[in-house]
């Protein structure tokens, strides 16, 4: 791999393809850059994975979180907020002795507070619509790591407003990075090959 001359945050990979460092070198890390980072997501199911995986990231990496992907699903019912809203006591104690995933107390009652607090959501237009209430008008432009925010104006409301709605683990960094992952907002760097791919912006950081 080596530095794309013309934009500073990528590097070229031998594919020639190029993209942040932290996509080019770990195979799960580029495929899930290459699918899924960034690309549009929507449904209350698919929304709420999301939100849980974001939140059993925090103070982790994310690879670890992809390594652990099939067992969270298998284990979270395929985070179906109604299967995960009625886990036991019992069963939090069961996960807590799964090795597959992460046990973090805190973060697996999380996941069964915020799936009640996605079915209360329901009657007042649903888990997806309020995240994505929250789209900024603008997205960046960032040409390096250094470039890319962390958390946004946009990002602190949707934390503040879910929390006011019941839910936990929904910090502004965490709200970004979901943001992030989802499509909402776009920061794939200037020169990657996957800028632009929500289709929902314009070249100049304008909604398409």
């Amino acid at each position: 791999m080596t530095p794309d001359p013309g934009t500073s945050g990528v590097v070229v990979c031998p594919d020639g393809l190029s993209r942040p460092a932290w996509a080019a070198t770990d195979p799960l890390m580029r495929e899930y850059y290459d699918t899924e980072w960034g690309v549009p997501v929507v449904g209350e199911r698919a929304v709420f994975e999301r939100l849980s995986l974001e939140a059993f990231q925090a103070g982790l990496s994310w690879a670890t979180i992809l390594r652990k992907r099939p067992a969270f699903r298998e284990l979270f019912h395929d985070f179906d907020p109604d299967a995960v809203a009625a886990l036991t006591d019992e069963d939090v104690e069961r996960l807590m002795g799964e090795p597959r995933i992460i046990r973090n107390r805190a973060k697996i009652l999380a996941t069964r507070t915020n799936a009640r607090a996605t079915l209360e959501l329901r009657e007042d237009g649903g888990l997806e619509a309020l995240v994505w209430s929250f789209r900024p008008e603008t997205t960046p432009l960032p040409r390096t790591m250094d470039e890319v925010p962390s958390r946004t104006p946009e990002s602190v409301a949707l934390s503040k407003e879910l929390r006011r709605r019941g839910f936990a683990f929904v910090g502004p960094t965490t709200m970004h990075a979901l943001m992030e992952a989802i499509g909402i907002v776009d920061t794939h760097l200037v020169g990657s090959h996957r800028r632009g791919v929500s289709g929902l912006w314009k070249p100049d950081g304008t909604r398409a």
